[in-house]
């Protein structure tokens, strides 16, 4: 509560009140000041309550405050007795009832002026249903509907040319720079003018300078024409593939079928397209134009905020509880002409509503079919062109299928020699490396008993004794030697070698058979694989279908369960009705008059005549009232005359009373000063 009244007295102080409060002056104000503030506040919202309330009675202030925060929405908080307590508490300028108010409009001030604005022209005047059977007075009203309704349009149209964002300064200010622009050009085509007329056939020179911008001109329409025709003819030649492709494929639908299935088929397109034009379209266009009517009238409402919205969701949604316990309470009543057909009516709207579902699956179905087709089209010309040549089909793609299995056999093959050439490759170079390994070993050998003997570098001292010596007898020698000894060591290498060879050649061939069988098991392997998947697949849609029809059998086996126990209830109830029927029949048809006043037909004979009784004496009450219409209204102005004039005749009375008594006073002043 201080808060609210710390933002009172902050508004007040502000433009354009000005009031100079703080939170002490503002709390000890008495409730006809309070009065007088809420007054002003109103007034600054609508001019037309500016008024000073002293100056008028406390009933009609409470009025015309009323009337205005109604108009602006207000919702005094409470139930029903609480609004007749803001009544009265507005009446007497309470401070609980009149802090919130100011609070409320002090809110939101700029939109409650745009709301009262508004209210002054769209408020509708009520008029009696009686006054409305004059021709006149219903042309005045049609009238004043249709200027409400202008007024409405041209306010949406002023709202958003503000809120466009044009000015009339910017505007104004485009304005002169255009003017600006078109002086300029103006002095420059002057002063080219005056260049070109001191050169000689410049009347010549401008006529070709304009011929060359007409061809100009027509240069460019030409080629935007043939850019247009390129895409005339590429859109007919994407309809010439598309009718193409459905001569194609009404070719082969028509080599394969008979005439029934083609009448049955366009029977099934006649009647499926004649639900939709029929049913499902009308009713669709029904929808749109329903929701474009409420739309409509829901922009034709002034504006609304956050406050309103909840309010009229909170009473939305009290209707919808109301709805429903009527509903409730209509099902629990007992109604046995609707409860003979509440089963078909069950089942029909079943019917429809899976109709439609099948209906708009048929439509979302036959859309995407047109795309698919509009794709294979673009697929299919994006195919010519970049290869030339049209897409296989039938016979011939699968003439490829064979062609590209037979070379993909023939791959593997070349695929199986070149892994073993590079396993052997592979040995090879193995072997290769381990010679090599070898080699050095026996090197670092060679090397280590010459340093054992003592003799570390001896072939190259003896090269360079034998060069000095010059003998190259020894050298020769040595040299045969040397080549003998290489030669018997690399024979030995050899012989080793093929050993190895000997050794290793039937190891390699087991697994070169061991690598085939792998090769094969493995491709095996692959084909089991992907016949367990094909098979898990195939009974996982069984599995599927089977739920699927289980849960239909459970679904059925319910309905029917539901629809014998409805069977029974309905048997008992016809059955009663009958009852019924027969101890009417046979109270109608029974000789005592007793009994025969009991029967449904003689009470509702009475209550026929009863109420045509009333009705004439209603209308015979309405003929006398409209007679006495006219009279009665004058004489109701006759009263009212009367009224004022003997209100006027007690005004006189009262003045002419204190003026005496002003008078007495005065006398009786003037004896006293006699006296003494």
């Amino acid at each position: 509560m201080s808060d609210q009244i710390q933002f009172i007295v902050e508004k007040l102080n502000q433009e354009p009140f000005r009031k100079n409060y703080n939170l002490i002056t503002f709390d000890s104000l008495e409730s006809m000041q309070l009065l007088q503030l809420l007054n002003d506040v109103l007034g600054e919202i609508d001019p037309k309550h500016a008024v000073d309330i002293r100056e008028e009675l406390p009933e009609q202030t409470a009025k015309r405050m009323l009337s205005l925060l109604g108009i602006l929405k207000y919702k005094p908080p409470g139930s029903i007795s609480d609004l007749s307590a803001f009544r009265q508490g507005l009446v007497t300028g309470s401070k609980p009832v009149i802090h919130p108010v100011l609070h409320w409009l002090l809110q939101r001030t700029n939109e409650l002026k745009k709301r009262a604005y508004l209210a002054r022209f769209l408020v509708k005047l009520e008029v009696p249903a009686e006054f409305l059977q004059d021709d006149t007075v219903a042309d005045i009203n049609k009238q004043y509907e249709e200027l409400m309704e202008a007024f409405k349009n041209l306010h949406k149209e002023c709202e958003q040319l503000r809120t466009s964002g044009l000015s009339t300064a910017e505007i104004r200010r485009d304005i002169s720079a255009m003017e600006e622009e078109k002086d300029q050009l103006i002095k420059r085509v002057e002063r080219l003018k005056k260049r070109v007329e001191t050169v000689q056939n410049h009347q010549r020179m401008l006529e070709i300078a304009r011929q060359l911008r007409l061809e100009k001109e027509r240069e460019e329409s030409l080629a935007q024409q043939k850019q247009e025709q390129k895409n005339q003819l590429f859109h007919a030649e994407q309809r010439l593939q598309r009718a193409q492709l459905q001569l194609k494929e009404m070719h082969h639908a028509v080599v394969d079928s008979k005439p029934e299935s083609l009448m049955k088929k366009l029977e099934e397109e006649i009647n499926f397209n004649s639900y939709l034009v029929t049913e499902k379209i009308p009713r669709e266009l029904e929808s749109k134009k329903n929701s474009a009517y409420f739309l409509q009238k829901v922009i034709a409402e002034p504006a609304m905020s956050q406050s309103d919205l909840n309010e009229l969701e909170i009473k939305i949604n009290e209707v919808n509880a109301q709805m429903n316990q009527l509903i409730e309470k209509r099902m629990m009543k007992y109604e046995p002409l609707d409860s003979k057909f509440s089963m078909y009516r069950q089942q029909a709207s079943i019917i429809s509503r899976k109709k439609e579902a099948k209906a708009e699956e048929l439509q979302a179905a036959k859309e995407e079919m047109s795309s698919t087709e509009r794709q294979m089209l673009q697929k299919t010309s994006q195919a010519r062109e970049l290869e030339g040549s049209e897409v296989l089909r039938g016979d011939e793609f699968k003439h490829y299928v064979n062609k590209l299995r037979s070379k993909n056999t023939f791959y593997k093959k070349k695929r199986l020699e070149i892994a073993e050439i590079t396993a052997e490759y592979g040995i090879l170079q193995r072997t290769e490396e381990l010679l090599k390994q070898r080699h050095e070993a026996i090197q670092q050998q060679l090397q280590a008993i010459e340093d054992k003997k003592g003799i570390s570098g001896y072939s190259y001292t003896q090269e360079e004794l034998e060069r000095v010596s010059a003998v190259k007898s020894e050298m020769d020698e040595m040299k045969g030697r040397t080549l003998d000894n290489m030669s018997e060591m690399v024979k030995k290498l050899n012989a080793m070698v093929a050993e190895k060879k000997a050794s290793l050649a039937p190891v390699i061939k087991e697994l070169r058979q061991l690598r085939q069988k792998c090769q094969e098991l493995t491709q095996e392997c692959d084909e089991k694989k992907i016949q367990y998947d094909s098979c898990a697949a195939g009974l996982e849609s069984n599995r599927s279908t089977l739920e699927q029809e289980v849960k239909g059998l459970l679904e059925e086996c319910a309905q029917e369960e539901s629809n014998y126990r409805y069977i029974n209830c309905m048997k008992r109830n016809l059955e009663i009705q009958l009852q019924r029927a027969k101890e009417e029949m046979k109270a109608y048809v029974s000789p005592d008059p007793q009994e025969r006043r009991k029967a449904i037909r003689e009470q509702y004979t009475r209550m026929i005549l009863e109420q045509e009784n009333l009705g004439k004496k209603l209308r015979e009450k309405q003929k006398v009232v409209r007679e006495s219409h006219g009279p009665n209204m004058k004489q109701i102005k006759m009263w009212q005359d009367f009224e004022q004039l003997m209100e006027c005749k007690r005004e006189c009375f009262l003045k002419q009373q204190n003026q005496t008594a002003i008078g007495q006073v005065i006398q009786e002043g003037g004896k006293d000063r006699l006296v003494l």
